[in-house]
């Protein structure tokens, strides 16, 4: 209950549309049933003799004497007779001939109103449904742009593209049968079911008797059915996460010649989602057949017994026989509908489960209700006794104790593992030290609010992230109000302008998906050119040229000269040719400074900075 209302949140700023549609379920349910009660009149008119088309005959239900009519009060059956006689007398004319003009032209007329009311229906509910589908992806996808670093790490990225497709769909064909199915289909049981009990009350009690079964029945299929959408929807998680882990992987996959393998993996899991598709639908499909056999059966009785009376003069007279059995055959559709609307629902409500457990996860990382804008970097920034662990078991930074002045630049070392990536995470809190304080003009980050913290900070790491635009987007990312001018003045600065000018359209130039149709040294240039463009005071550079060949790490090495120009720099260094003019180097060993110092103290000191430095100089 607790899921619907929430998701009820979402339909209500939609009220006036939902109210509208529901509205016109009323109007299409009525002119719906009228068609249906018109079969009388036609068939009187159709086979009844010449001499007979102005005198309506309306029998009885049973005779006077029965016992169980005795409680229904005579002046009741007198007044039904009067409103058929009545409505029968409105579509009859003079002859026949006319009477059948009358009965076609008010048809024509109800199915008019009832395709009228019938297409705003759905128009106005796809109003609602589609805003509510909009909505709440927009706010899944603003949630999780919110959500800390480490929910990306521990949460697949399948997992999350599967809520914000899958799952809303799910939720949608909820809301479609909640306030559709809900009230369109018991509306029309309601009306028929009154039409039925008008022409014989006593056939319509013979035909409740499917109502209790059925809904037992129904029942039991939806609550084995939520668990299996559950299941299913994890499944289809997976399948998503492969897709996604292959495609953005693709350089991997072929150069290892896995294609086979990744097939076979990806064929496992649609396997698997696959099975799992199939117990939903075995599960969900079995209702609607038996709600049907069991209706079925009913009318079958109803046929047999009702066809008795008929033959024998009593009960009713034949054309309203037909019209009942009509009637009730017409009940069919929406209580099989009906009888899948409890499915469809508590999939949704399994989806919403998951939908709401991202919106519920709160942001590890989150601006204090204190928080102060910065807008510059006036003195240092200090790491003070930090420490942080990413598991709760192994500490990752140990009592990290640094300071960095203003303008200077602090190169980190040391062998994979021992925390430099981490270290400089730490800076624009992309993570909170679990002990210890990082202060920024002697003010600790926590107390600053991130958005302004952020823009004092440009970062360059080794894997560039770029996006499927083109060249001025991707290097005015965040500067939108950046002119051609600057944007070239930055890529200048960066050495790309002259690979850019190059390209089909310049820098109009599509990059492609992650800018695939260029370089690694491109790339890494776009992405110095943007941090140009920002102009931040803080640069962070992670191994930046570690992955280029000689001559792209040399021309990237030069932009990277210019763009630390009068900032104050943290640069995480495999390649030692790229920190000599350091103004500070710390050497991280398992999560500890081991060693501290200058490049000219360093390099000639016993210790892991002579040891690397030796490595690659000296052998």
């Amino acid at each position: 209950m607790k899921i619907f209302s929430r998701i009820l949140v979402y339909i209500k700023p939609y009220w006036l549309s939902l109210t509208g549609s529901i509205l016109c379920i009323i109007f299409y349910t009525i002119f719906n049933s009228l068609s249906l009660f018109t079969i009388g009149p036609f068939l009187q008119t159709i086979f009844s003799q010449p001499d007979q088309t102005s005198s309506v005959v309306v029998q009885s239900e049973g005779s006077s004497d029965d016992l169980v009519d005795s409680f229904i009060p005579k002046s009741l059956q007198a007044k039904k007779e009067k409103i058929l006689q009545s409505f029968y007398e409105v579509l009859q004319g003079e002859n026949r001939k006319n009477s059948l003009k009358r009965i076609c032209f008010f048809i024509l007329t109800l199915f008019f109103f009832k395709s009228f009311f019938g297409y705003f229906q759905i128009f106005l509910m796809a109003q609602v449904e589609q805003s509510v589908i909009r909505d709440l992806r927009n706010d899944l996808y603003k949630h999780i742009n919110e959500l800390s670093l480490a929910y990306f790490h521990k949460t697949r990225t399948g997992q999350i593209i599967s809520r914000i497709t899958n799952d809303v769909t799910l939720i949608n064909n909820g809301v479609s049968a909640g306030f559709v199915t809900l009230v369109k289909n018991p509306l029309t049981i309601l009306v028929l079911l009154s039409l039925a009990v008008f022409l014989s009350w006593k056939l319509t009690i013979i035909s409740l008797v499917i109502a209790p079964i059925s809904l037992g029945v129904i029942s039991i299929i939806g609550h084995k059915l939520r668990k299996q959408s559950t299941h299913s929807q994890e499944k289809m998680a997976d399948v998503t996460s492969v897709l996604q882990e292959t495609i953005s992987g693709i350089r991997v996959v072929k150069a290892f010649a896995m294609e086979k393998f990744e097939i076979g993996k990806f064929t496992s899991e649609t396997q698997k989602y696959f099975k799992s598709l199939l117990k939903i639908t075995r599960t969900s499909n079995l209702a609607s057949p038996l709600t049907e056999f069991l209706g079925t059966s009913i009318a079958v009785a109803i046929l047999y017994y009702g066809g008795q009376q008929v033959l024998k003069g009593e009960l009713l007279a034949p054309e309203q026989f037909i019209m009942f059995l009509v009637i009730i055959f017409s009940l069919g559709q929406p209580i099989k509908e009906l009888s899948s609307v409890n499915n469809r629902i508590q999939e949704a409500l399994a989806a919403g489960e998951r939908v709401f457990r991202v919106l519920d996860t709160k942001p590890i990382i989150y601006n204090t209700t204190s928080a102060k804008k910065v807008s510059d970097f006036r003195t240092s920034l200090e790491f003070k006794n930090v420490s942080f662990y990413y598991n709760k078991k192994d500490l990752v930074l140990k009592n990290i104790s640094v300071n960095v002045e203003k303008g200077n630049i602090l190169a980190i070392v040391g062998p994979s593992g021992g925390g430099k990536s981490t270290l400089v995470d730490l800076i624009p809190r992309f993570y909170d030290p679990i002990e210890g304080q990082i202060l920024l003009d002697n003010i600790d980050l926590i107390e600053m609010d991130l958005a302004s913290l952020r823009r004092l900070m440009g970062i360059v790491t080794q894997e560039t992230i770029l996006f499927n635009d083109t060249v001025r987007n991707n290097i005015a990312y965040g500067e939108t109000e950046k002119s051609l001018n600057e944007i070239i003045e930055a890529a200048k600065i960066a050495n790309a302008h002259q690979f850019i000018s190059n390209l089909p359209n310049g820098y109009d130039t599509n990059i492609g998906e992650r800018g695939v149709t260029l370089s690694g040294g491109q790339r890494q240039r776009l992405a110095i050119a943007r941090a140009v463009l920002k102009n931040p005071p803080i640069l962070i550079l992670d191994e930046a040229t570690s992955a280029l060949d000689t001559e792209s790490e040399l021309l990237v090495q030069q932009a990277i000269e210019r763009l630390m120009k009068n900032r104050t720099s943290f640069v995480i260094a495999h390649r030692l040719s790229t920190i000599l003019h350091a103004d500070q180097i710390i050497v991280l060993d398992k999560g500890e400074i081991v060693q501290a110092g200058t490049h000219a103290e360093l390099q000639n000191k016993p210790g892991l900075y002579q040891k690397l430095y030796n490595m690659q100089f000296r052998l």
